[in-house]
């Protein structure tokens, strides 16, 4: 019995024994290490020392220097219209021909009048002449004598009223030649041969010109005087292209230029290709900031000898303002916004994300100008950094290829 009981009490302690045994390996196993986070992929690019232009850059239409919308100033039948519609012509080339018959015969009416009251006039100063020598002689009433002079200042101004009304039938009959009044590119017909045009008051002012150019066919063939449209033509040599900056820009644009006295340089890029489409001056700024838009409307000269720019393209326009020489630039893609302002990841020493402050100058398209922060040859991160921390390693991986390249 006593030998049952210590076996008992034995295999208890060796229970307690293999117990403690396990409990020791287990609390006192040293914990497996966790494996290093894997390097963030990221691109980068060098900061580089260079010289920066300084532009401002606006949308801009191109318009024609001129545009006339040629009227018909006198009514009547269209019996030729002699130019070639998209072809140049020159300022007094015939355009239109209207059928002069109703005012050749209506000018041929008015000299007829006044040759008879030419010749009214004449006999009417003779007898004044001979009531003079009479009336010097007391032979005849003084009273006569004076009719006789009233009646010479009637016939005078009857011959006046008719020179005027000769005046008035050449003008129309000279009216019946349409001629264009600019050098210039002529656009689509708007009238044929044949048809009736309409004219308002015979006066030299019938034909409008407007430097914003016409907006269409419909709208040329009616005035406020009611004339017919023949054709609109367009100055594009040189040409116009007119856009507006914020008025933040424009007072740099004003310093720069002295006040606009001294003209800039400005050159349209093509919207669609980037194609630089000409160079051009400015030196055109409108009297007034628009306050709906808080902009103002400038307007460049362009040569355009090439015809690149044609009226109503829409453009991008670039001003050159200064250059910068020797600037500190990096990619605009690695400048990223924080609280406490903007700064950029730099790679650092073991291959490390550094954060850096910076303090940028101006961005140029895709070029930012680093006044602090960053020194040439160092090494920026570009694409990566949304998920990149402070300390974190990174893996700089080649940049994407160019469209139309392969690796």
């Amino acid at each position: 019995m006593a030998a049952r009981r210590r076996f008992r009490w034995i295999f208890v302690a060796l229970g307690v024994l293999a117990v403690t045994l396990v409990l020791w390996v287990v609390l006192h196993k040293k914990p497996a290490k966790r494996p290093a986070p894997p390097p963030t992929p990221v691109t980068v690019a060098k900061a580089v020392t260079q010289d920066v232009p300084v532009v401002v850059s606006a949308l801009g239409t191109a318009q024609a220097w001129q545009s006339d919308t040629i009227l018909a100033q006198v009514s009547g039948k269209l019996l030729s219209v002699p130019f070639k519609e998209g072809a140049n012509v020159k300022a007094g080339d015939l355009l239109a021909q209207i059928d002069p018959s109703a005012y050749r015969a209506a000018l041929l009416q008015a000299q007829g009048a006044l040759k008879r009251d030419q010749a009214l006039l004449a006999d009417a100063r003779l007898d004044l002449a001979r009531y003079d020598t009479l009336a010097a002689q007391d032979s005849i009433a003084r009273q006569t004598r004076d009719t006789q002079a009233a009646l010479v200042k009637q016939d005078e101004g009857v011959v006046l009223l008719d020179q005027g009304g000769v005046d008035a039938a050449a003008v129309n009959l000279r009216f019946t030649r349409i001629v264009s009044p600019i050098s210039g590119r002529a656009g689509v017909r708007l009238v044929d041969p044949g048809n009736i045009v309409n004219g308002g008051a015979a006066s030299p002012t019938t034909t409008t010109n407007s430097a914003a150019g016409a907006s269409g066919i419909s709208g040329a063939n009616s005035s406020a005087s009611g004339a017919t449209g023949i054709v609109i033509i367009n100055q594009i040599e040189p040409i116009a292209v007119t856009f507006t900056v914020p008025q933040g820009d424009f007072q740099r644009l004003s310093e720069v230029s002295d006040g606009f006295r001294r003209p800039l340089n400005t050159v349209a890029v093509s919207q669609e290709t980037g194609v630089t489409l000409g160079s051009g001056l400015l030196s055109i700024a409108d009297n007034r900031v628009d306050p709906a838009t808080g902009t103002v409307q400038l307007k460049a000269r362009f040569p355009n000898t090439d015809h690149r720019l044609w009226p109503g393209q829409f453009v991008n326009v670039q001003l050159r303002l200064q250059t910068l020489s020797g600037a500190t630039t990096i990619p605009s893609e690695a400048v990223n916004q924080g609280p406490k302002g903007p700064f950029a990841f730099v790679v650092g020493a073991g291959g490390k994300a550094v954060v850096r402050p910076l303090k940028v100058g101006v961005t140029q398209g895709s070029v930012a100008v680093i006044s602090s922060g960053v020194q040439a040859g160092e090494s920026v991160v570009v694409d990566g950094q949304m998920t990149l921390k402070a300390g974190a390693r990174i893996k700089v991986r080649p940049p994407a290829p160019a469209a139309g390249q392969t690796r």
